[in-house]
């Protein structure tokens, strides 16, 4: 049974993330039929699973709110703030009650009967500001149409195994309007082949309702995957009050194995017939058009847990690093067949690490909703007026990386709010619109996804912060530095320069903690800002922290990788090209190139070789050299953390183990360039 529960708190973690997310959507639209379909459809589900699995508070709980949003449905509640917010903190209620059922703190408990009364209230209120006017006669005839609908449900022999009932399900459609149900039993076997955990039993019903389909297929919603399930319109009147109809398909129920929608449009169409004796039965079966076969549900995708995509990564990882060894000792064997055999075996291990980075790989939008909550109930605490929009929200990094992404984002957005969006009244005196607006950038540059939170606030004044750093110690007062400089002083740990401490931000602690957990997965950030005009913070971020292909290098007889996605092209130059050259600038292709020697900046000794190799790779919008020894090849690497005694070592962003054994160490090209150009680089020779 844990099994079961487990399955259902996943499943209902998403229900509720829906259904926060449909809310949030409705504020703005609160006339969006669909949006109150769908945020009835996730509590409606919350409901019945809740009491299928012994979640008995939360089904009980779901079911008030489920009975206030049938009012919406029916137009005598109006979609306004009070019932959002409501309905919002019951959402976060409902996810405290899928890990503590038990309230086990009279606080909780206190606050379980305050939010179930507070809801019983608005249902049973009469406030006439919020009710829609009378319905016309009209309105109220469409409202009372009933419609009859052909449904064929035929369950997995095997759906007994996850516990569930069919019989409940037959019973829930009752509840819907007039029923009928006909069982079938012609599958059962003899009585000593009969297994008593198997289903034999199918069903064809008949049902008289004025639900839509949605509502009967949200009753088959927990097992669409282990069913036969089909449901046609097949009148729009009450047939199940009319016994000559239900006579005729219960007499052919007993003689044939099923009857079938087709028969049963055709007994309701003769009768039609008869009863206006206007149209021809073929004419009028034609009519009716082609119906539908039952199809057998074909399986779209499937929930896999998160550990498991973690172990078959895990399992990627090795098979690329033992692929390394055996093209490694393929090609000192000089052996044909097993040099074939050994590219085989790469170009099938990059197939399937390339399907499995698309398995591991998670759009940007599953985040949206914490942001748009944030903002909605952050700005509503400030007294501030806020707008939060995204774009490129289809953009997917590694799962790994969105769920380290979360809190550095969520930080950022309190301090766009509280310190960057101004009061409606000082926007006013700007000639700024009363709403701020805070928007969100997703998009790919290269084989990194950049993030970008815009908001058209009061903006950074370096100054500022200028003055600040020579307050505290962090800078010399004649210590000249570019805007950019500036900006990332506020990265600094405990640097702020709020004015008020608030509950939101302020304190100096937050910054540098974005930063830090950033850098933990590889990432940068930057800030750009104008004064009254807004500012804009970009992250970048790898696509991936598990394997990337890589240019193989070598130095002296320490091997490098690069990673491939930077590198523009390969140029081979004599050795007296490079030393003493002015200003570290090489004319490649009639153009002037700035590079780095690697060889001098990481310490090792000169060599004596008399040609060298030059990578260019890109930095932001130029071109940089960087000057090796010698190209190995392309590689790819399987990325290894470098452990607690390098984590300062910021330019080397990991290691990987070549296929003879030797570690190679992995390049941030970005943090070197940045590093070299402002003179901060100093390394010491380490043996690995």
């Amino acid at each position: 049974m844990d099994k079961f529960k487990n399955k259902f708190i996943e499943e209902a973690t998403d229900n509720i993330n829906d259904l926060e997310d449909a809310l949030l959507l409705i504020e703005k639209d609160t006339e969006n039929k669909e949006l109150v379909e769908r945020i009835f459809r996730a509590m409606h589900s919350l409901k019945g699973g809740g009491a299928m699995f012994g979640f008995k508070l939360l089904s009980e709980f779901t079911h008030h709110l489920e009975t206030l949003y049938d009012l919406v449905r029916e137009g005598t509640f109006k979609i306004n703030r009070e019932l959002l917010d409501i309905t919002l903190a019951s959402v976060d209620h409902m996810k405290m009650l899928l890990t503590n059922e038990d309230l086990d703190s009279a606080e909780l408990k206190a606050y379980h009967i305050d939010l179930s009364v507070q809801i019983r209230k608005f249902i049973e209120k009469d406030n006439h500001t919020e009710v829609i006017q009378e319905e016309s006669t009209i309105d109220k005839k469409e409202k009372l149409n009933i419609k009859s609908y052909y449904i064929y449900f035929e369950p997995d022999v095997d759906i007994f195994r996850d516990g569930t009932n069919p019989l409940f399900l037959l019973d829930e459609l009752h509840t819907l309007g007039n029923c009928k149900v006909f069982a079938h039993f012609n599958k059962v076997p003899k009585i000593d082949k009969i297994d008593i955990t198997k289903c034999y039993t199918y069903w064809e019903v008949l049902l008289a309702t004025d639900e839509d389909v949605n509502s009967i297929t949200d009753v088959f919603i927990f097992i669409e995957d282990q069913c036969k399930l089909e449901i046609n319109e097949i009148a729009d009147y009450d047939i199940t009050l009319n016994k000559e109809i239900i006579n005729q398909i219960s007499q052919l129920s007993q003689e044939r194995k099923d009857v079938g929608v087709i028969e049963i449009q055709k007994i309701i169409k003769s009768k039609i017939v008869k009863e206006k004796e206007t149209e021809s039965i073929e004419e009028t079966v034609k009519s009716s058009g082609p119906l539908p076969s039952v199809k057998e549900n074909v399986i779209s995708s499937i929930r896999v847990a998160s550990d498991k995509l973690d172990h078959l990564m895990n399992l990627v990882s090795e098979l690329v690093t033992t692929q390394a060894s055996l093209s490694l000792f393929a090609d000192e064997s000089g052996n044909p067949e097993l040099l074939a055999i050994s590219e085989n075996v790469q170009k099938l291990s990059r197939q399937l690490r390339d399907n499995a980075f698309d398995i591991v790989l998670v759009p940007i939008d599953t985040m949206l909703t914490r942001f748009q909550r944030l903002v909605r109930d952050l700005s509503k605490e400030l007294n501030k007026s806020v707008v939060f929009s995204a774009e490129g929200t289809d953009t997917e990094l590694d799962k790994s990386i969105i769920e380290s992404l979360t809190e550095p984002v969520l930080h950022i957005l309190r301090n766009c709010i509280d310190h960057g969006i101004e009061s409606p009244e000082i926007r006013r005196k700007l000639n700024k619109p009363e709403q701020g607006k805070i928007t969100l950038k997703a998009f790919y540059s290269g084989a990194m996804v950049h993030i970008q939170l815009h908001d058209d606030g009061a903006g950074i004044d370096p100054e500022k912060i200028r003055k600040k750093a020579i307050e505290k110690g962090i800078i010399k007062k004649d210590t000249e530095l570019s805007k950019k400089e500036i900006f990332d002083l506020a990265f600094l740990p405990g640097f702020s320069t709020a004015d008020n401490v608030t509950d939101v931000s302020g304190r100096g602690v937050g910054m540098d903690v974005v930063k830090r957990k950033l850098t933990e997965i590889r990432g940068e950030v930057e800030i750009d800002s104008e004064i009254n005009i807004g500012t804009t913070l970009t992250i970048k971020l790898p696509l991936t922290l598990s394997i990337i292909d890589g240019l193989l290098v070598k130095i002296e007889n320490i091997h490098y990788i690069i990673p491939l996605s930077v590198v523009n092209k390969i140029y081979a130059t004599d050795h007296n090209n490079v030393i003493n050259k002015y200003n570290n600038l090489i004319v490649l292709d009639g153009k002037q190139i700035p590079f780095y020697y690697l060889r001098e900046e990481f310490g090792i000794e000169e060599g004596n070789r008399e040609v060298e190799q030059v990578i260019i790779v890109g930095y932001e919008d130029n071109h940089i050299g960087l000057i090796v020894d010698e190209v190995v090849g392309e590689y790819q690497a399987v990325l290894k953390t470098l452990g607690k005694m390098y984590k300062k070592q910021e330019i080397v962003s990991g290691a990987t183990i070549l296929g003879d054994g030797t570690v190679a160490l992995v390049l941030d090209t970005n943090k070197i360039i940045n590093q070299f150009s402002q003179g901060k680089l100093n390394i010491e020779k380490k043996e690995i």
